[in-house]
């Protein structure tokens, strides 16, 4: 199965999406579903539907319990995703793509690939890219199934030696690649523009407090610590300035600090900043970092604090508390 999100996604919820497909079977947005079709007893066509609805539906089921009325949130994301499903990666990629916006499944069985990758478009086959369309094409190859009939030797002479045998064996629906696991990519960033251009001022460090606390926020939803942290600034020239924290955490006291050091080194007074991303890295599972237990009642106070607002972000939505509010409570 493969799963295509709408363009421009959020990368939270991107994030999100990735644990809902994890769901389903613990790989990434390219599923195999051997597994999963045999822990859930269903066929692969129903779980991508499951998918799509818990994705992009905002429905509320009515449950009667005991005479008394029940509701049940089914999904909560309010996004659409096209899935692909086909016995091999080219097939569900290239499946994926024919299905129309916003979303929808398209289910090829084992028997019918050949045939239906056969009647597409040379340039809706997986892997053929523009260029090789192009090359194709002023050949008179503009179908998948014509391509798929060409000895492999003639592909090769036109795009190369490996890459001519693989346009062949996508065509004809042979792909031995398998879904290999990943883990995320151990880092997370957020980012922000200025409508104008602004100095090292009060409004470049509000802006760097809210990014703070939102890679704080982001790294505890995803129990993770960072151990390194990047700040880039873009306007004039651009910079990118990285220093490892002394302990990994995901605290916005420690990012905080250590941010406002970075900020004061790169000595950006008269410069101007047009927007500043900043970047948690080396992230590690918080599970493994050492909690030290502390005597300074103040900082206890912040976490404290700090943890009731994840609780509230978690229950009233992410906008629900800002980072003014998160240090005057703690204050």
């Amino acid at each position: 199965m493969h799963v295509r999100c709408p363009e421009r996604l959020p990368e939270e919820l991107y994030r999100q999406v990735l644990e809902q497909i994890g769901e389903l079977s613990p790989t990434a947005a390219l599923v195999d579903l051997r597994g999963a079709l045999r822990y859930h007893a269903a066929t692969a066509s129903h779980l991508g539907d499951v998918l799509r609805l818990r994705l992009r539906l905002r429905l509320r089921l009515r449950l009667r319990l005991r005479l008394r009325l029940r509701l049940r949130t089914v999904s909560r994301y309010g996004i659409d995703v096209r899935v692909g499903i086909g016995p091999t990666i080219t097939v569900a990629t290239t499946a994926s793509a024919q299905v129309p916006r916003p979303g929808g499944v398209l289910a090829i069985e084992p028997a019918d690939a050949a045939d239906w990758l056969a009647l597409l478009p040379v340039e809706h086959l997986h892997g053929i890219g523009p260029r090789h369309a192009a090359t194709l094409k002023r050949y008179g190859i503009d179908r998948v199934g014509l391509l798929a009939a060409l000895p492999p030797a003639t592909v090769q002479r036109m795009f190369g030696g490996r890459a001519g045998r693989m346009a062949v064996d996508r065509a004809r629906g042979t792909d031995p690649r398998t879904v290999t696991p990943r883990l995320q990519p151990a880092s997370a960033t957020v980012r922000h523009r200025f409508p104008h251009d602004v100095h090292d001022g009060a409004a470049a460090r509000a802006a760097l407090l809210g990014l703070v606390v939102q890679l704080g926020v982001e790294l505890r939803r995803r129990e993770q610590a960072a151990q390194a942290l990047t700040l880039s600034f873009a306007g004039g020239p651009k910079c990118e300035k990285t220093r490892r924290m002394v302990e990994p955490s995901a605290h916005e006291d420690d990012l905080r600090l250590l941010v406002y050091q970075v900020m004061d080194a790169a000595g950006l007074q008269r410069g101007r900043l047009t927007g500043l991303a900043l970047r948690g890295e080396d992230l590690v599972d918080a599970q493994l970092v050492a909690e030290q237990l502390s005597l300074d009642a103040a900082r206890q106070a912040r976490l404290v604090a700090e943890s009731a607002a994840d609780r509230i972000r978690a229950r009233f939505g992410p906008g629900a508390i800002g980072p003014a509010a998160t240090y005057r409570s703690a204050s």
